[in-house]
């Protein structure tokens, strides 16, 4: 990635750090999964992510465009 995308997913992660529940909560196969959306040059990234309370512990599981993303985050899982 060009140091530009890295600043923008560095501020989404801190985004997350500040706030866990920032992304929206999925259901069904993706149950306990959340996903941020934010912008990488103008263009909607998504960042899939767990959180355990009881540990404090931040998961990043996916990073990407929207096409597909759903359905690579389930195949990964």
């Amino acid at each position: 990635m060009h140091a530009k995308q890295c600043t923008d997913v560095d501020g989404a992660i801190r985004a997350l750090m500040g706030d866990s529940l920032l992304g929206e909560g999925k259901v069904g196969d993706l149950a306990g999964v959340r996903v941020y959306k934010f912008k990488i040059n103008k263009q909607l990234a998504l960042l899939a992510y767990t959180f355990e309370e009881r540990t404090i512990t931040l998961t990043l599981l996916a990073l990407g465009q929207h096409e597909n993303f759903y359905r690579e985050l389930k195949r990964s899982l």
